[in-house]
């Protein structure tokens, strides 16, 4: 199965570059799926709920693939999902609503190995604090269009207006793709490659990750 390319079930620039990291070769298949929340849904069931079906659908495309990936992540404030904006409006709505406190975001992922009947599941939750920015920086942001696109309408990422500050959790699951939970998984099913996943996802993020040591040995941390 390591001869076979992986898949991976987005379209989002964030997941293929990580997914990049470990050196395997991957294609991608983009599951165009119902995101459409069920009453009383909470977070952590939604994006789970979400990354299976995504693996589904596309494996009925591939049904002979290697490994087939897939992702949800979103951003909460308590059970409250807030998914993309729908609008600039909405986006500034968020950013208002997350300012100066922590929220949540979790990003779900699952991984199918169809031939071996393979389906693994992993929820990583990350406690995210956003710095107190101004009303003029979100109207800033939101012109750029970046937050269009992104659950709560931000990137952690964004270096100019870096909305998040003394993160301690996995800054590649708020990006939407936990590599080190990915990386345990992997070699739970006997496909881990030979790299260590956790010093390139710190050299490519240039961040000194505080738990990556923890996740990698199955602590439910994120």
């Amino acid at each position: 199965m390591m001869d076979q390319p992986w898949i991976l079930a987005s379209n989002s620039p964030r997941r293929k570059e990580l997914l990049g990291l470990f050196q395997q070769p991957f294609q991608v298949a983009p599951a165009d799926v119902d995101e459409t929340e069920y009453p009383r849904e909470a977070p952590g069931t939604y994006v789970c709920r979400l990354a299976k079906t995504k693996a589904q659908v596309v494996v009925e495309r591939f049904p002979n693939a290697g490994l087939i990936i897939a992702a949800d992540t979103t951003v909460a404030d308590g059970e409250e999902i807030l998914g993309k904006p729908v609008d600039p409006a909405d986006a500034r709505r968020m950013l208002q609503q997350l300012r100066g406190r922590n929220h949540q975001v979790y990003t779900a992922i699952t991984l199918m190995v169809p031939e071996k009947g393979i389906l693994a599941q992993e929820l990583c939750l990350s406690q995210v604090p956003m710095r107190n920015y101004a009303d003029e920086e979100i109207s800033e942001y939101v012109l750029t269009a970046d937050p269009m696109d992104k659950a709560g309408a931000y990137a952690i990422q964004h270096k100019g207006f870096h909305p998040v500050e003394d993160f301690q959790g996995c800054f590649a699951s708020v990006m939407g793709f936990p590599a080190c939970h990915l990386a345990r998984n992997l070699e739970k099913i006997g496909l881990m490659p030979a790299i260590k996943i956790d010093s390139a996802c710190q050299q490519y993020l240039d961040y000194d990750c505080p738990i990556a040591q923890w996740v990698l040995t199955g602590v439910n941390i994120g």
